[in-house]
């Protein structure tokens, strides 16, 4: 179980637009999230180029270093993203109008590249997958409450499906 594989839709009350404004917002990153450190990135906003840095630390006993490499930037539909560090892989952001506000669909599938998270995963995949899902669960709730305030009174509910696929 050396792979994490994820495909979601999350719907947000506010236009693609006003969203993707809002997640170009790095530099407030950390004081949404609390599973997030040390976060940085080399340049400005979504552009093909820039990379973002940073540490997560999951309801469980490890943490993730991650450099995500920005591929492809389409504002404001569409995101590409190659993912180094203790994860290797490919992510994905795609962004559509829908009932009257933006629906998201995120997609990614990444190696478990750290020897110990390796070895983690072998013993304890079903604790390791709770963690990601608990960080998905988070990383959304805390994007609607914290960058997206005024919009919340509109909330719809979080909505997301999972895929595992086992080892190759």
């Amino acid at each position: 179980m050396n792979q994490v594989d994820f495909q979601g839709e999350f719907w947000f009350p506010v236009t693609p637009e006003r969203l993707w404004g809002t997640i170009e917002q790095f530099d407030l990153f950390t004081s949404w999230w609390a599973w997030l450190r040390e976060f940085r990135a080399d340049g400005a906003g979504l552009t093909a180029g820039n990379v973002l840095h940073g540490t997560v630390v999951p309801p469980v006993p490890y943490r993730l270093r991650l450099d995500v490499r920005l591929e492809r930037c389409d504002r404001p539909r569409s995101v590409e993203a190659r993912v180094d560090g203790d994860l290797r892989g490919r992510a994905a952001l795609r962004l559509e109008d829908a009932d009257g506000g933006t629906r998201v669909a995120a997609g990614w599938s990444l190696e478990i590249r750290s020897v110990p998270l390796r070895l983690a995963a072998r013993e304890a995949y079903p604790v390791m997958r709770w963690g990601h899902d608990r960080v998905v669960d988070m990383a959304v709730a805390g994007f609607r409450r914290r960058a997206l305030p005024a919009a919340v009174a509109t909330y719809m509910p979080l909505q997301y499906q999972n895929a595992v696929v086992p080892e190759r």
